[in-house]
């Protein structure tokens, strides 16, 4: 049994593993979904990872037989290095992360990577709009029921998570696994690919789903993660 600990993005809502957490429960696991204080001004990065760090050690975490696995989407990228600093982590997944390098703010990380000329070159090429729409770069591969559940557990992620930097001297000497939707256009997967290989020398794995993989394809998601157990 391996515990699974599900950091969610900008935002912080834990709702966004819901669909995740059933399936690797299913499979014989523990799995936590963070829920992170992400509107409030006063909590940043390193309360962030203190939240995750609680979760992993509570229950047997780090003393499962199968270990620990920390599951970091999008913005989690910044926090999921400072949970290794914390507790023991076995495997770190990233999954359509930001993947920060030693002292970054996650403010200073999309001009760093390029990100947005990036995300503009798959819109043309993909032959939808530029720019940021809800619709277009998060929902447009998630059902509308389940965007529509989704609607009361969302609030705005404060400026002090933009602001800290990741404070780490070293990327962690953890196993990672770089996860990216293929069909993400927020952060399109070339691009993924293109970081991981800059800054972890890593290659990337597919999953089926945009932005929001964990709510438009659960189940191969969860698929994956289990294939790394093995």
């Amino acid at each position: 049994m391996s515990r699974f600990v599900l950091i969610p993005g900008a935002g912080g809502a834990g709702w966004y593993w819901h669909r995740v957490v059933p399936l690797l429960e299913a499979a014989g696991h523990q799995a936590v979904a963070l829920d992170l204080p992400a509107d409030d001004e006063n909590a940043g990065l390193p309360e962030y990872a203190d939240l995750a760090a609680a979760a992993a050690s509570r229950d047997g975490g780090p003393g499962a037989s199968g270990g620990t696995v920390v599951v970091a989407q999008s913005l989690g990228g910044f926090t999921a290095p400072l949970v290794c600093d914390r507790v023991p982590v076995d495997l770190l997944v990233l999954l359509n992360a930001m993947i920060p390098v030693p002292g970054e703010t996650a403010g200073d990380w999309w001009d760093h990577t390029g990100v947005t000329p990036a995300r503009d070159a798959a819109a043309q090429a993909g032959g939808y709009p530029p720019g940021y729409d809800l619709e277009t770069y998060f929902l447009h591969d998630v059902p509308p029921e389940i965007a529509a559940a989704g609607e009361p557990y969302q609030k705005p992620e404060a400026e002090i998570a933009f602001s800290q930097p990741c404070d780490i001297k070293e990327w962690p000497a953890v196993p990672t696994r770089v996860v990216a939707g293929r069909d993400d256009r927020f952060f399109p997967v070339a691009f993924q690919r293109q970081v991981a290989r800059d800054r972890l020398g890593l290659e990337t794995d597919e999953v089926p789903g945009g932005h929001l993989a964990a709510l438009s394809y659960p189940a191969e998601l969860a698929e994956r993660l289990l294939t790394y157990l093995t």
